[in-house]
């Protein structure tokens, strides 16, 4: 009996235990600052990335012509919704070359339930990616605890997004 529990067993923890681990996340001591930056919402209000200091930041750089970010992005606002209160916030910079003239419509149609900003080219050096989808994950001292370059695995993204989460406030309990 013991014989067919085991292997049953040690195929659960190879299958489950690389979801809930945070493998990816660079160990706090290790993060680097996220740089900071001044953009412009729909509106015209300037979002600027380090107010954000004290909540996990979800921070994708997209284009309306990006399959996988279209893919990703009601995800992420599923995310907004799920881990809002839990202290989570989503950031999206579309790096569209004509600017609000796409993005506006596509905001129509989609609703999407976080800010919005126009993003500029020197921003893929600035955060370390050359192509989109770009997602980086940033702990609430502003920290770069992840970045994910080309589409994310949902449940995965989702588990980091938890385990930020629960580092954090316990971080946060420490300071």
């Amino acid at each position: 009996m013991l014989r067919h529990i085991f292997p049953t067993v040690a195929l659960v923890v190879v299958l489950v235990l690389p979801a809930v681990t945070p493998a990816d996340l660079t160990p706090a001591t290790s993060r680097k600052t996220a740089p900071d930056f001044t953009l412009t919402d729909a509106k015209g209000r300037p979002v600027k990335l380090s107010a954000y200091k004290g909540r996990v930041v979800l921070l994708d750089f997209w284009a309306t012509w990006c399959t996988g970010c279209k893919v990703e992005i009601p995800w992420y606002m599923e995310f907004q919704s799920t881990y809002k209160k839990s202290g989570l916030s989503a950031l999206g910079v579309s790096m569209d070359d004509d600017g609000w003239k796409s993005v506006k419509p596509f905001l129509q149609q989609h609703k999407i339930n976080y800010p919005i900003v126009i993003g500029n080219s020197e921003m893929g050096d600035r955060f370390g990616f050359n192509s989109m989808p770009a997602t980086l994950l940033i702990d609430r001292n502003g920290k770069i605890a992840d970045l994910h370059v080309g589409m994310v695995d949902k449940d995965a993204f989702e588990s980091e997004i938890q385990i930020l989460l629960k580092e954090s406030a316990s971080n946060k309990a420490v300071e």
